[in-house]
């Protein structure tokens, strides 16, 4: 953690950005878009229903990773599939430590493509939203797994 990190974010907090699970799950579960607001468990459900090869748990970690990251970063708009990437990459880590891997495939997520897949679920049902630029481009050339998520771990 960078001095910066340490001034900003206290130690203990749980998270760099000094925010709680709980506050992260207690934040809105609304996003605007389109002038038009979105349910997230309504979202989700729907999306289960016909797509069902990640768990439940899936949605709502990226969702708290998305708040993690702009928190992280400073942003309040839009995040690039990059920098969405690697703050769930950070968030994994500082959630469940050397089991972040193996908690993440046991979501059904193996890759970051299968980040991707859960965000533009989220964007086809309208509780995120996207920009023209946005694709699944920019989760297919994201980190190893291995690399990401066992290698700070080892020795």
């Amino acid at each position: 953690m960078s001095d910066l990190e340490k001034r900003k974010y206290p130690s203990g907090s749980g998270l760099d950005c000094g925010r709680s699970i709980k506050q992260l799950k207690e934040s809105p579960s609304r996003i605007r878009v389109m002038e038009k607001f979105v349910d997230f468990d309504e979202g989700i459900k729907a999306i289960l229903q016909r797509d069902s090869r990640y768990a439940r748990d899936a949605y709502d970690f990226v969702r708290e990773a998305l708040d993690y990251t702009r928190i992280w970063m400073e942003k309040k708009g839009h995040l690039t599939g990059q920098q969405l990437l690697e703050g769930i990459r950070k968030y994994a880590l500082e959630q469940f430590g050397p089991m972040a891997k193996t908690v993440l495939n046991l979501w059904g997520v193996k890759t970051c493509e299968d980040f991707g897949s859960i965000v533009f679920n989220l964007v086809d049902q309208k509780v995120f939203s996207k920009t023209p630029e946005d694709s699944m481009e920019d989760f297919r050339n994201g980190y190893d797994f291995v690399e990401a998520f066992e290698k700070p771990f080892k020795n």
